[in-house]
Order: C-alpha cells, then structure tokens, then sequence
C-alpha cells in the first residue's frame, strides 16, 4: 500500500483530484487497479488515505504549541510550519492536496475535514481563552496564506524571500492570534 500512497499522491499533483484516476494510480504503482480498490476502495478513499499520510509530518502541532512557554508561540508554530514546507520530502505531497483541494470540492472537504480534527480542534484545546477555535484558524490562515503565495503561486518577492524574514514577519500576527483578546468594536 506504500507504492499506491505514493503513486496516488503524485498522480493527483500531476493531474488534480478530477482528473486522478485509480487505474492511473495502480499503473504508477505497478499494481493491478483491483488490488488499490481493495487497499483503499474509491478514489476518495485513496486521496484521504493519501492526505493522511502527507499530513503526519504536521501531528506534533498541538504539542508545539503547549510546549515551554506561552511568549513565543507564534515563533515555534511559523518557524515548524516552515520546518515542513521547505523541506522537499514534505512540501511536495502537501502541494498535491492543496492543489487538488483548490480546484474540487470533495478534495476541498476532505483536507478541511483533516484540518479541523488533527490541527485547528487539537490545538484550540490547548490555547487559553475565548474564542480559541477561531483564534487558531485565523493563525493557520496566516501561515496557508503565505503558503499559497510562495509554494503555489510564487508570488514575488514572498516566494523568494529569506524564510527567516519571513518567520520574522509572520510570528508576531500568529503570536497574536494565538494569545490575543478579541478586539472591541
């Protein structure tokens, strides 16, 4: 099943969720496509499992946060957010779900859905305060923005820029979000 994760991953970077299928996915893993059915069963299924295991490298999230003290937050969390997107081993199946999540809607539900149970809810038990679910997506917004904008996009001068300005830049707004008091209207 390792073979098909992989083969799945670059398939729907290659092609997009709409455009994947399971037979190009069983070819790409040199395997009969009834053995992905098996494994996975649809194609949905395989772009979860996919999504999944891309994903692993952003579990220990929550733990960053907890972790030491509260004052530097926002600098741990962008500077480990970054940790996972300049490293090519990590950054590239995450590019496969971002793009195909931007172009279908089922691909859409399925990395929102991922987002939500093992990052956004994980990490809003862990901040102190009110409105913390909230708090926490606007962060993660911070940070798939500027995503978007230098890995997908690459869009100048953010996606050639130094990542230690950058972190520098985003640390405080995420800081902010993460420890910050709703602002009154």
């Amino acid at each position: 099943p390792v073979g098909e994760l992989g083969s799945a991953r670059a398939e729907f970077a290659d092609r997009g969720y709409d455009k994947a299928s399971i037979r190009a996915i069983a070819r790409g893993a040199e395997v009969d496509p009834a053995l992905v059915h098996h494994y996975f069963g649809t194609k949905e299924q395989v772009f979860t499992a996919a999504v999944e295991g891309a994903f692993a490298p952003a579990l220990p999230l929550p733990e960053i946060v907890v972790s030491e003290n509260r004052e530097d937050v926002g600098e741990r969390l962008v500077r480990f957010a970054f940790g996972i997107w300049e490293n090519a081993l990590t950054r590239e199946p995450l590019l496969a779900i971002m793009r195909s999540a931007v172009s279908n809607e089922t691909a859409a539900g399925i990395l929102r859905g991922l987002i939500t149970r093992q990052l956004v809810s994980r990490v809003a038990d862990e901040v102190a305060g009110p409105d913390a679910t909230l708090r926490v997506e606007l962060a993660v917004s911070q940070l798939v923005g500027v995503v978007m904008l230098r890995y997908v996009i690459k869009l100048e001068p953010i996606a050639s820029a130094p990542s230690e300005e950058l972190i520098g830049r985003l640390a405080p707004v995420v800081q902010s979000h993460l420890t910050g008091a709703a602002p009154h209207p």
